[in-house]
């Protein structure tokens, strides 16, 4: 699989799109903001990475958290993973949102995510008039009991 990436201005001067070691799944990014910026506890913030893709048809390229982040800083992603569609053109942004008690400031250049590119099945979503019965049913969000 090829994906095309092009650096936009914004990201000059910052280390490309890459893996950190040859068995790592995913690539790193970097923020390519301006200025430092602040996210407060329990606040979000789009924070820009200087590029765009062209992820091929069939796959599409999930953003998610850095472990280490999400450990030492309680900084995530609020909807992880997000997904960079096969027809989106513009510039990747990463939605940061800070769990924790304390300000986290991201500075440029900072790794604050990572890519995952991942193959799609062919889904051909047929309308029925019932579905199939399971043992489950309509149980859902939480129905075992169990966290929560």
């Amino acid at each position: 699989m090829k994906a095309d990436i092009r650096y936009l201005p914004n990201h000059e001067g910052l280390p490309a799109v890459s893996r950190m070691t040859p068995g790592s799944s995913g690539f790193d990014i970097c923020a390519a903001c301006r200025e430092e910026t602040v996210i407060r506890p329990g606040e979000v913030a789009v924070i820009p990475a200087g590029f765009e893709l062209s992820v091929p048809g069939g796959y599409e390229a999930q953003i998610r958290p850095r472990s280490g982040l999400a450990l030492k800083k309680k900084i995530g992603l609020l909807n992880s993973p997000g997904t960079i569609d096969s027809d989106y053109r513009g510039e990747v942004g990463v939605i940061l949102f800070n769990f924790g008690k304390e300000d986290f400031i991201v500075r440029r250049g900072a790794r604050i995510a990572q890519i995952v590119f991942c193959r799609l099945p062919e889904v051909e979503l047929t309308e029925v008039d019932s579905l199939d019965a399971t043992s489950r049913g309509q149980g859902g969000f939480g129905h075992t009991g169990q966290g929560g």
